[in-house]
C-alpha cells in the first residue's frame, strides 16, 4: 500500500473527501516526522508501534568492488518496532 491508496482508505472509511483525507493523513506523517526530530525521542502509537530516533555509531566498511577500507561516519537514524498486535 503506497501513500495515495492509504489516502483512498481513510476517505472510504471516514466517509469524507480524498482531498481532507490527505490532509489528515499528512498531518499524521508531519506529527511523526516533528515527534522523531529530536536525538533519543520516541513516537509511540498503542497498537501500532513505536518510531524511534536512533544514533549509529562510526564504522568502518569495505569497498566491494576493491575491498579498501572505508570509514563510515556515524548518523541519526529512524527505527521502527511494531507492536504485538501488528506482529499477530
Amino acid at each position: 500500500m503506497n501513500k495515495s491508496e492509504l489516502v483512498e482508505l481513510v476517505a472510504e472509511k471516514l466517509e469524507m473527501s480524498k482531498t481532507d483525507a490527505a490532509g489528515a493523513v499528512e498531518c499524521v506523517i508531519e506529527g511523526i516526522r516533528e515527534g522523531v526530530k529530536v536525538p533519543a525521542s520516541s513516537v509511540t502509537l498503542v497498537g501500532f508501534g513505536t518510531f524511534k530516533n536512533v544514533y549509529r555509531k562510526p564504522r568502518k566498511g569495505r569497498n566491494p568492488q576493491t575491498g579498501q577500507e572505508i570509514a563510515i561516519p556515524g548518523k541519526n537514524t529512524v527505527t521502527f518496532k511494531p507492536s504485538k498486535n501488528i506482529l499477530d
